[in-house]
């Protein structure tokens, strides 16, 4: 079993560029740490201000401590937040066969 995330950010009309531009920074820093199993962030073809953000952890734990890292706190908490206009996130946790 993996813990998921499905995030959707919604950029600021115009800070679409800035958003991505974390996202770029995020990905590799998110894959490198011990317990993330993938991570893949995803843009709207209709609608460029879109951002999917798909996520496996091996656990709830797992996901927390993905928040609280140093990245997270600077790049999402310290930076995006001010340039989403919406940021919606919903957590599964696979059945796995």
């Amino acid at each position: 079993m993996a813990f998921v995330v499905a995030a959707i950010w919604k950029a600021k009309p115009g800070e679409e560029g800035r958003i991505e531009e974390v996202i770029r920074t995020m990905t590799p820093l998110s894959r490198a740490e011990p317990e993330n199993i993938y991570y893949q962030a995803q843009v709207s073809p209709e609608d460029p201000t879109k951002f999917f953000l798909y996520e496996q952890y091996t656990s709830p734990q797992a996901y927390e401590d993905h928040k609280a890292t140093e990245h997270f706190q600077k790049h999402v908490f310290g930076y995006a937040i001010e340039y989403l206009e919406a940021r919606e996130v919903a957590t599964y946790e696979t059945i796995d066969v």
